[in-house]
């Protein structure tokens, strides 16, 4: 590499000069001797004067250089020159290789333009893959383009209500300062594909709310459609097809919806039929004692309302052994173990939280283990069904932290404290040990920070200070479509 050269066309690529840029860095290589960086910059300069193929061609030159590496931006800078040149099929191949190089340190960049390649070669599926992808990456500081790219997708693949999630995520990850009109008019159109006319008016309202977004014919169409059909809900009056059923003598209920073929006869008793009223008032009562009692027969009400009482008694009785099982109680380990230190605080008897069994010399050494003041924080319970230990750190009015382990027995549902342990821990041991081995995790640590510096997005993009990114490439590319 004529290094010389190579400055020089450096310097004309910082100072925008992108024919010099080229020219002078065509002169560094010498020969068919593979240089990535001279490459790498040299695509970057085509890319700037909109000539594509020929980037293309000096990324692929970049990356027969297996020295310089950065295979994943240079694979991705390719496929963007490859995709503005009108070559989406061999631009799928080589943002595949991008993505797939593992120390690429922004791959959403890839995906994105994976995502147009397949959209220009009509396959829908793959690029709302590849947009879920950009969308999803940690390194994307703007999920929302990729969100909305996805939107659009499923809108062409007839998923109306997954467009709608995505169009909302993606104004999750806007601020009301960017300008949110295109997606809310997107959502708009997703809404009234699945027949939320409510909400269609609502976010087309948002869209058009500050008048710097004029509606296309189709979504200015849509948006008449939405407001008509909410209006029609509105007044519930008849549609134009009704009323024309209507007038044509459809629709009209002539007949016994419930009987329409007229098998059942009349409702009432014809007054010709002298057995109805010949019914004495008597016999009437008798009769609805009778209904009344077969009623009350099928029904079942009382053999109902106790199986629901049975059952619920059993579901309590059932979570009420199952929890003593476990070793849940009322109180709970962890209240009796701060009501303990509270009435050590409070100078108040301790007698109530302990067992019985323990004598007043015991409970006198328990009250002497327990700090007056302490604020207690439970940081474990250790639980059977007959004991339990229960871990606490207990703040000092003094300052500092001393740790206990209270163990408790159970008494009756809840529980009685046994005895209280304050736990001392001591490293001098462990610091003495670290003191000896030397310690080779900062040399390992300097390793992994020299692999991460050649891993960075702003080296891996670039060349030098000055030299090739993925952002100039899709810039350049951008520019031009």
């Amino acid at each position: 590499m004529n290094q010389q050269a190579f400055e020089s066309g450096k310097r004309a690529y910082q100072e925008g000069d992108w024919l010099g840029a080229v020219t002078l860095l065509d002169g560094a290589r010498q020969g068919d001797e593979p240089s990535g960086e001279v490459d790498h910059l040299r695509g970057n300069a085509y890319m700037k004067l909109g000539q594509f193929d020929s980037a293309a061609a000096a990324y692929e030159d970049a990356l027969s250089d297996a020295a310089y590496g950065k295979r994943g931006a240079l694979s991705c800078n390719r496929g963007r020159a490859l995709l503005a040149a009108g070559r989406p099929q061999e631009a799928v191949v080589a943002l595949t290789d991008a993505v797939a190089d593992s120390s690429y340190a922004t791959p959403y960049k890839a995906y994105m333009a994976l995502g147009a390649a397949y959209e220009q070669l009509g396959d829908v599926r793959n690029a709302g893959i590849s947009y879920r992808s950009a969308a999803i990456d940690e390194s994307n500081p703007a999920p929302a383009v990729a969100l909305s790219d996805l939107g659009s997708c499923f809108m062409r693949l007839g998923r109306a209500v997954d467009a709608v999630e995505a169009y909302r995520t993606a104004l999750d990850f806007t601020t009301p300062l960017e300008d949110q009109n295109r997606i809310w008019c997107d959502l708009a159109l997703a809404y009234v594909a699945a027949n939320r006319m409510n909400e269609a008016v609502d976010a087309f309202a948002h869209a058009t709310a500050d008048g710097t977004l004029e509606l296309s014919p189709d979504a200015q169409a849509a948006y008449d459609a939405a407001r008509k059909a909410v209006a029609s809900i509105g007044s519930r009056r008849p549609s134009e097809t009704d009323a024309l059923l209507a007038a044509a003598g459809y629709g009209s209920t002539s007949y016994d919806p419930l009987d329409p073929t007229g098998a059942s006869g009349e409702l009432m008793p014809s007054p010709e039929d002298t057995g109805f009223f010949s019914v004495s008032e008597e016999d009437l009562v008798q009769q609805d004692r009778l209904d009344r009692k077969v009623r009350r027969k099928h029904r079942h009400t009382g053999l109902k309302v106790f199986l629901v009482i049975l059952f619920l008694l059993a579901l309590v009785g059932g979570g009420g052994a199952f929890a003593y099982i476990n070793g849940y109680g009322w109180p709970t380990q962890q209240s009796v173990a701060e009501q303990l230190f509270g009435a050590k605080t409070q100078g108040s008897d301790l007698a109530p939280y302990v067992v019985s069994s323990l004598s007043t010399a015991q409970i006198q050494e328990i009250s002497d283990v327990i700090p007056s003041g302490a604020e207690v924080s439970v940081t474990g319970v250790d639980r059977s069904m007959t004991q339990s230990t229960v871990y606490l750190t207990a703040s000092l009015s003094s300052g500092g932290e001393q740790d206990y382990t209270v163990e408790m027995v159970r008494d009756g549902i809840g529980w009685k404290v046994e005895s209280v342990t304050p736990v001392y821990l001591s490293q001098d041991a462990d610091e003495s040990d670290d003191s000896v081995a030397p310690d080779s995790s900062d040399e390992s640590q300097d390793v992994d920070s020299t692999s991460d510096a050649a891993d960075d997005p702003a080296s891996a993009d670039d060349a030098t200070s000055a030299e090739p990114t993925g952002d100039d490439a899709g810039d350049a590319a951008a520019s031009t479509e």
